[in-house]
């Protein structure tokens, strides 16, 4: 096979693996209804419960990331896969809180993946193309929606525990497939014919030293955190707030997941014609909008008029609801690929170690957050207050990002005089 066959089978397979991945790693947005009905839990029991194996998918990145770069991104992403469909069938067994949590996070495994695929992708790719194809890859995050979309039906026919292991099975036989069809990344296989030394763990972490790639990394905890958190808590939300049934808000929840995934290739295409910069601005700005309305809860109001009360009252019904939800999704998706079109562009040679630790920390905003919104509920008692912490992170993230360029900016201008004044 040529170069572009395997490029081609890389990505199609990279992206198919990540997709079941990502399925299995919110399995709790579906499953975990039933289980907080089956358990008796509280919001932040249940919160804690979707959030665990996020936590675990976060932290794992990094080293996941370095791994990748060391060793190549295909062997990796094999025991990724297999070793979470090991956790994702032993869910089945755990009788109480407690062991469902402590399996839960090694279900989280699977969430390790993503930064794996990156490392693994971007070897094969030219940095004109690198956006494209990472935005194509990261389209994976329909996994959510996967979830959203059939758990729900095979869990009412079968129960939860058919659910675990259907979608450990599934984990397995995309490993086999992967291992097979895929190829070693041409730098990896250069340096097993070299038999060159992999890259020392310090100089894997040297980049993260710099201001810049914190910036991406809260960047990334709103766009893709948020976008996790909300994946696992909004069925939870149409349940509550508009009493439906599980089927219901599966369905339209998975609309907000659809969203957020598959417009992620049109995020990396643009960022590679009109600039990462660019995109980064659409989104935050959109997002701002989208929570801002969001956040906006049902009220009763009354105005004492003249002659009598004026009484009226807001609120956002389900349809104009999961419409702003679908907008924001989309720019997230947008977002999520803009910044990592970011990191092979300013860091070609650490591409894992810098996608590792954008990824573990917009993965603990996957799990941080759920487990904010869940304690919001339980002490503020208003169900758009998920909404309203998330429009307080855009906006800073928004705020830092503008700053920053103004001072880039300011500071090339300066340069670009700095000549003459030294002449003067």
């Amino acid at each position: 096979m040529g170069i572009k066959t395997d490029q081609n089978f890389a990505l199609s397979l990279s992206t198919i693996a990540f997709t079941v991945c990502f399925a299995v790693w919110t399995i709790f947005a579906i499953i975990g209804v039933q289980i907080k009905q089956d358990m008796g839990l509280n919001d932040t029991q249940f919160s804690l419960l979707i959030g665990t194996p996020i936590l675990t998918g976060s932290l794992v990145r990094l080293f996941f990331g370095i791994w990748a770069d060391q060793y190549g991104g295909r062997p990796i992403f094999a025991v990724v896969m297999l070793s979470s469909a090991f956790f994702t069938w032993c869910l089945t067994y755990a009788d109480t809180y407690e062991m469902m949590l402590l399996t839960a996070l090694g279900v989280g495994i699977s969430g390790g993946s993503f930064v794996v695929g990156i490392a693994y992708l971007s070897k094969w790719y030219s940095k004109e193309r690198q956006g494209t194809a990472l935005g194509v890859y990261g389209m994976g995050n329909i996994g959510a929606a996967v979830t959203k979309f059939v758990a729900p039906f095979v869990m009412v026919a079968y129960g939860w525990h058919a659910v675990a292991q259907i979608w450990a099975a599934a984990l397995v036989v995309m490993a086999v497939l992967f291992w097979f069809l895929t190829k070693d990344e041409p730098q990896i296989k250069a340096q097993k014919e070299t038999r060159a030394a992999p890259k020392t763990m310090r100089n894997a972490l040297s980049p993260l030293k710099k201001l810049q790639v914190w910036r991406f990394s809260l960047y990334y905890f709103f766009v893709f955190g948020g976008f996790v958190a909300l994946a696992l808590w909004l069925p939870r939300y149409y349940v509550g707030v508009y009493d439906m049934d599980i089927k219901q808000a599966g369905m339209l929840a998975a609309s907000f997941s659809v969203a957020g995934s598959l417009f992620r290739a049109i995020g990396g295409y643009l960022s590679d014609k009109y600039g990462a910069r660019t995109v980064m601005y659409w989104t935050f700005s959109v997002c701002v909008a989208c929570c801002f309305i969001l956040s906006y809860p049902s009220t009763d109001y009354t105005v004492h008029g003249i002659r009598e009360n004026i009484s009226f009252s807001f609120s956002i019904g389900f349809i104009p609801f999961t419409v702003v939800l679908f907008v924001l999704g989309f720019f997230m998706a947008m977002g999520k690929a803009a910044i990592y079109k970011h990191i092979p562009v300013y860091y070609p040679d650490n591409v894992g170690s810098v996608a590792g630790i954008v990824g573990l920390i917009g993965g603990l905003g996957g799990f941080f957050l759920p487990l904010a919104f869940g304690i919001m509920n339980d002490l503020i008692g208003v169900w758009t207050s998920c909404f309203m912490l998330l429009f307080t992170l855009v906006a800073i993230a928004l705020v830092w990002m503008h700053l920053t360029v103004v001072w880039m900016e300011r500071k090339m201008e300066k340069s670009k005089y700095l000549p003459e004044l030294q002449k003067a």
